[in-house]
């Protein structure tokens, strides 16, 4: 049995326009700390931006549109994957691969 969410005398449509603008500032907000890498966000938020644009991707599926991994990935990252791996991403040092198995669901 699910719980239901607080409303606070906000309606659907409008709900969904503060959701959809509040994503938006989450991915502007990770796109401009390319400094934080992807494994810090998994240790400390149990997800990262891989896990956004995943959840992204399925969203569309769910709506029937098609979308690719790395088409998900360009919405999130702002630019190729790729292109953000050589520009930005470090190698995971010892002890934030530990933290990482500690911590890590299951089901990554």
């Amino acid at each position: 049995m699910s719980v239901p969410e607080p409303t606070h005398g906000i309606d659907q449509a409008t709900r969904t326009e503060l959701e959809a603008a509040a994503f938006r500032h989450l991915v502007q907000h990770l796109r401009a700390r390319a400094d934080v890498q992807n494994i810090d966000l998994m240790n400390l938020a149990g997800f990262c931006r891989n896990c956004l644009s995943r959840w992204y991707r399925l969203a569309a599926e769910d709506r029937g549109l098609a979308l690719s991994d790395p088409d998900a990935r360009e919405i999130i990252y702002g630019m190729p994957y790729a292109e953000w791996q050589a520009k930005h991403q470090a190698a995971a040092t010892p002890a934030q691969k530990a933290a990482f198995e500690a911590s890590r669901p299951k089901d990554h």
